[in-house]
């Protein structure tokens, strides 16, 4: 996993949090994009979950909307490789449904967004998109990842096995993410993402508001605003 710098709107240095794994992974996500909770605890329950592996290594999180399509950040997918996911399971290495990408679509203008589509169908339980009138300023919320859970240095080495959430208060929905498209930034209350934690969820009234994009690993995140972003996804997966 790598890490980049980022000044957010709201202030402050953060880095991209991106996948951590081996060189392919990095080629895949730009040198410094990468997250991971750091603090928070295990999640017990994230069917719409996906970890993302490029050639086999572990990298970034992701979110599965529709039965072909899967949600996660640009930088993740910004490289060539086999992008292979696995759904449904808590555990990154067992369970759930493995399914492998074949179209990738990048979204054409700023936002750290994409869609990839997968070879063929995968029964899950869908994550269910929100809109503006879910997430305001003030509002807790939750983020999701499998990435770093310390700066550990080479964020590859302390990657979490298992699904991690921890809760954030939102203080700017109009923010700006790592490619400089709109986010939802927040504080960390009892965690913050890291690499690894890339292209993950967070999710305010109970649907997916935003996809993990940039964190300074110690109280500022940001996640692109998908509220603002539907119109897009649902011309690509229809969601």
């Amino acid at each position: 996993m790598r890490i980049r710098t980022l000044a957010l709107l709201i202030g402050g240095a953060v880095t991209a949090l991106l996948g951590t794994t081996g060189p392919a992974a990095f080629a895949a996500e730009p040198a410094q994009a990468q997250p991971a909770i750091i603090g928070g605890q295990n999640a017990s329950s994230g069917p719409w979950a996906a970890r993302l592996f490029v050639n086999g290594q572990q990298n970034c999180t992701a979110t599965i909307i529709a039965p072909q399509y899967i949600l996660t950040a640009k930088h993740c997918v910004s490289g060539s490789g086999t992008y292979t996911f696995r759904i449904g399971s808590l555990d990154q290495s067992s369970g759930g449904t493995t399914a492998t990408g074949s179209t990738i679509t990048r979204y054409p203008g700023a936002a750290d967004l994409a869609i990839v589509r997968l070879t063929s169908s995968v029964n899950a339980t869908y994550s269910p998109l929100g809109t503006s009138g879910n997430v305001a300023v003030g509002q807790t919320a939750q983020v999701y990842g499998w990435g770093a859970t310390s700066q550990c240095g080479s964020e590859i080495n302390c990657q979490s096995r298992y699904l991690k959430y921890a809760n954030v208060r939102v203080n700017s929905v109009n923010c700006s993410d790592y490619t400089g498209g709109v986010a939802v930034c927040a504080n960390r209350i009892d965690g913050i993402t890291a690499g690894g934690d890339s292209g993950g969820p967070m999710f305010a009234s109970g649907r997916q508001v935003g996809v993990a994009s940039t964190s300074d690993r110690s109280n500022n995140t940001a996640y692109t605003n998908i509220t603002v972003y539907r119109s897009w996804i649902k011309q690509v997966a229809g969601v």
